[in-house]
């Protein structure tokens, strides 16, 4: 193997390292935001972490984070609107991208 195909496979594996902590740093954020709307209606419990699930599952329906967004508006029914969602998805993004580098 060549020096120029040991330097490929490294970009490669950091690109591949790269993309998993950012799809978990992603989902975790996504998790907080469900913790957090669950909250706001009135869940709590298993109920709470159900809902959490079902806001990273609808992370899945489309590229960006926009159908989240979306899903969180409707569930909360007005109580909050779509930039503050955005603006606390943001913040809980950071937390979690910490909380990832703090594990490893």
């Amino acid at each position: 193997m060549t020096t120029f195909d040991d330097r490929e496979n490294a970009f490669e594996n950091k690109f591949a390292h790269d993309e998993e902590m950012k799809f978990k740093a992603e989902a975790r954020a996504n998790k907080k935001l469900g913790l957090w709307a669950a909250d706001i209606m009135g869940k709590s419990g298993d109920e709470a972490a159900a809902y959490a699930q079902s806001v990273i599952k609808a992370d899945f329906e489309e590229a960006g984070h926009e159908d989240v967004v979306r899903k969180v508006v409707a569930d909360l029914e007005g109580k909050i609107t779509a930039d503050e969602i955005r603006a606390k998805r943001a913040a809980f993004l950071v937390d979690a991208k910490e909380e990832i580098v703090n594990e490893a």
